[in-house]
């Protein structure tokens, strides 16, 4: 089944629903880096750096300690890279990621004279940052609409049968030409948490989710195997007999 621009409203409000009415309606870490920082783009460019390949918890706790101690882009242009591991340690990969955001910071300074690009091909000259990493500092950083494609957004839209990609770029492309620009800035804050809450890599919450009639992924991969699960097995019981029928 296709989804029209109409789908996609209905798709959102749904599971927006559902993420915020959640018993685990936690924040990510870039919203709430968002919230707390006033946006600042050069925190959320550093806080989705730290980000890559961990949990928002751990994110959370690593950008608390490293801005505590390095305020700007100037401070952590000339860090202490030992300093700096230690402080994102909490982020795992720290000795990569100290590497990253201290050369990411010198960049900054010396091509865009200390303030963060607010456009992707800018953006993309800065070590370490992918496309992903771009559209969260446009997102998050700027107001600016586009939609990042992490692992949940990836996941989910593959899923719900939005789009049919192999790759993370290959699922932006195909949203910006699904989805409506007025919708891009909420996609990730709400694909992300309904990933963490609901629609998670294993074991997907299927049975509580109101999206299962226009999910590929339920109608295809879960409700066949529940229907083989109801089928009596030939030569068992069948469910006439237990009822004595």
């Amino acid at each position: 089944m296709g989804h029209g621009r109409v789908g996609i409203e209905s798709i959102l409000s749904k599971m927006g629903r559902m993420v915020y009415d959640s018993s685990d309606a936690r924040a990510t870490a870039l919203a709430q880096l968002k919230e707390q920082e006033g946006g600042d783009p050069f925190r959320i460019l550093i806080g989705t750096i730290l980000s890559q390949r961990t949990r928002d918890e751990n994110t959370t706790k690593a950008v608390a300690n490293l801005f505590a101690r390095y305020s700007s882009a100037k401070e952590l242009a000339g860090a202490d890279e030992g300093e700096v591991r230690d402080l994102i340690r909490p982020a795992g990969f720290y000795n990569v990621k100290a590497k990253s955001i201290i050369r990411v910071s010198r960049q900054i300074l010396e091509k865009f004279n200390g303030r963060v690009p607010d456009k992707v091909d800018d953006l993309l000259k800065l070590h370490s940052v992918g496309r992903k990493t771009a559209n969260c500092v446009l997102v998050y950083g700027y107001g600016i609409p586009a939609i990042p494609v992490d692992t949940h957004v990836h996941r989910i839209s593959n899923r719900l049968g939005l789009v049919e990609t192999r790759r993370p770029e290959e699922t932006e492309e195909e949203l910006t030409k699904k989805v409506p620009r007025r919708y891009w800035l909420e996609l990730n804050d709400v694909f992300v948490r309904f990933g963490q809450t609901t629609c998670k890599p294993l074991g997907p919450r299927c049975e509580v989710c109101t999206l299962r009639g226009v999910c590929k992924y339920y109608r295809e991969v879960v409700s066949p195997k529940r229907g083989k699960l109801d089928k009596p097995k030939l030569g068992g019981v069948s469910r006439a007999n237990i009822r004595g029928g």
